[in-house]
């Protein structure tokens, strides 16, 4: 089993960072900040549709310069305070104990670019827990599944044995797309509601829940070892 994590929303609590690089991008093109709700509705597409989205009723928006504006911004705030964005309650060790599990792989699937994606992996030193990483610079944005195709490809499996875990309907759709199953968490960026009508099977609450809807029963405990 594969089993692919979108990271923004879902292992990373980063909307400070993203909703204050998006407010900083369009003051610096002479615009009006979006809002806070606005930004984190498109959470999980990668720049350029994001920013598509925020603008739909402004074509006079420069696309490109705003774009590139949020990934200076984002990419000088993680450079500066590479921990200033936390992972969420239980993500490292969810990611530890499914990689310790047999017949389990894992996988990355986000809208954020290659160099965002390797700096996750090298501040938090889980590098070597994954077996495929694709990002924006890869395939065309979520909710296309090219990026989970790809992931399984990486990873040898077929797309019928992988899960994807994501915060957002995209990540939901990319799944569903790919043939893969989906899985919600409650804690990012779209109601449980919204990615239960966009195809998840069903949403947790907490990372404790995971190992239940992926369907591993509680790990194995071992009996201690009698004293010599």
């Amino acid at each position: 089993m594969l089993v692919v994590f979108d990271v923004d929303g879902t292992l990373l609590d980063s909307q400070h960072a993203i909703v204050a690089s998006m407010a900083e991008a369009y003051q610096l093109n002479g615009l009006e900040p979006p809002s806070r709700e606005r930004v984190l509705a498109v959470v999980g597409l990668s720049v350029r549709e994001a920013v598509e989205a925020i603008s739909l009723e402004r074509p006079d928006h420069p696309i490109d310069a705003i774009g590139l504006a949020f990934k200076q911004s984002f990419n000088a705030r993680r450079k500066a305070a590479p921990e200033a964005d936390p992972l969420y309650d239980g993500a490292l060790d969810i990611l530890k104990a499914l990689a310790a599990r047999e017949g389990v792989l894992l996988g990355i699937a986000t809208g954020n670019s290659r160099r965002g994606v390797n700096r996750f992996l090298d501040t938090f030193g889980v590098r070597d827990l994954f077996s495929a990483t694709q990002c924006a610079d890869d395939a065309p944005s979520k909710p296309h599944p090219a990026m989970l195709l790809q992931a399984a490809a990486e990873a040898g499996v077929p797309a019928e044995d992988m899960v994807m875990i994501g915060d957002t309907t995209f990540d939901m759709m990319m799944a569903r797309s790919a043939g893969a199953r989906a899985i919600g968490v409650a804690w990012g960026y779209h109601p449980a509601d919204r990615l239960l009508a966009s195809g998840a099977e069903r949403v947790i609450s907490s990372f404790d829940e995971l190992d239940a809807a992926l369907g591993f029963g509680p790990p194995e405990v071992r009996a201690p070892e009698a004293a010599e």
